[in-house]
């Protein structure tokens, strides 16, 4: 499993930062976060194009690629105050989804028994599959609650004859035990799939699913503090996926199931950063970017984003753990002042 690099284009890593390879320990043994690239699209229903999206995630930035990022909101530096590497891609064959998957998970599995927290660019939704399951054997299997932010419930059984596929990984995980049915939390769901048995299936497993009329209603802050008590009820933490159609199109055209009436994207890194703030975070993917049907680097701005805003929640946890410091994420720590005044 030596490090391939990018399967696709130059071989960069996430903003600048260090490289690793999962073949030598010591490259990441010291490691908050190993970045791990998940270039697969072979479970897509509909468009392809996401195999790219790791690339444009690591890639889409207008700043220099000098492995810092400063948090304006949240005052630290997430790729500095962690420790932030990049494996690079795991080989992946959109034609051959049972092996690539198997490699994921290995790839997965190997970090987070290393005590780093695996955070998976995608790909297309196939991969959380693997990557919930490699988190899973090395942290407790069942004891990993799921937040999972998506348009859809993803619960499909067997679909276009394949049992591996995007509308598939989350019955997959259920089933397998990886993940407890009921403590998994769905936000953002909407539109017109899936149909009543697969709706039944997701109900006797205790599914919590907030489709956007409730979340509308309710207030997505009131929802998320509901799903973070379930999740936290009985589970050691989270894995936190994304599927960037969870935002409406508007704000995230570049993906392969676009669905009208999702999220904002400033709901979504609001949403990302609370949960990276407040809750022990084990695991995450961004996934279903696909930059063949974006618009000028919309969509990849945002997973690159959704990426810093997790790192950054995530440096800030831990410097008011180290301080003896709170703070709100929903509220800023600046208060209109420029720092030092």
């Amino acid at each position: 499993m030596a490090r391939y690099g990018s399967q696709f284009g130059p071989d960069l890593t996430f903003l600048g930062v260090d490289r690793c390879d999962l073949d030598e320990p010591s490259t990441y043994g010291e490691a908050d976060i190993v970045i791990i690239g998940a270039p697969f699209d072979g479970g897509t229903s509909y468009r392809s194009g996401a195999r790219f999206g790791p690339g444009a995630m690591r890639s889409a930035c207008y700043l220099a690629h000098d492995g810092s990022r400063p948090s304006l909101a949240m005052r630290v530096d997430g790729l500095q105050d962690l420790r932030v590497v990049d494996a690079g891609d795991v080989m992946m064959f959109s034609g051959d989804a049972a092996t690539s998957c198997a490699s994921l998970e290995q790839a997965v599995e190997r970090v987070a028994a290393a005590g780093a927290i695996p955070l998976v660019l995608g790909g297309d939704h196939t991969i959380t599959w693997p990557d919930v399951t490699g988190v899973a054997r090395a942290r407790g299997w069942g004891r990993v609650a799921v937040l999972h932010f998506d348009a859809h419930a993803d619960t499909g059984d067997i679909e276009f004859g394949s049992l591996i596929g995007h509308g598939q990984p989350m019955r997959r995980l259920i089933e397998s035990g990886a993940a407890r049915g009921d403590r998994f939390l769905q936000i953002g769901l909407r539109g017109y799939w899936p149909p009543p048995d697969v709706l039944d299936w997701m109900a006797r497993q205790g599914m919590r699913s907030y489709e956007m009329t409730e979340v509308v209603t309710r207030g997505l802050d009131a929802c998320l503090t509901e799903a973070f008590a379930i999740a936290l009820d009985d589970c050691d933490g989270v894995f936190l996926s994304v599927d960037i159609d969870v935002c409406d199109p508007g704000h995230a055209p570049g993906t392969g199931t676009p669905e009208p009436g999702g999220l904002s994207a400033r709901q979504l890194l609001d949403a990302v950063r609370r949960i990276c703030y407040e809750l022990p975070v084990l695991g995450m993917d961004v996934v279903e970017v696909s930059p063949p049907y974006d618009h000028a680097d919309i969509t990849a701005l945002l997973g690159n984003r959704v990426v810093l805003e997790a790192l950054s929640a995530m440096a800030r946890r831990r410097q008011d753990d180290r301080d003896g410091t709170t703070w709100d994420p929903r509220q800023p720590l600046l208060d209109g002042r420029i720092p030092g005044e």
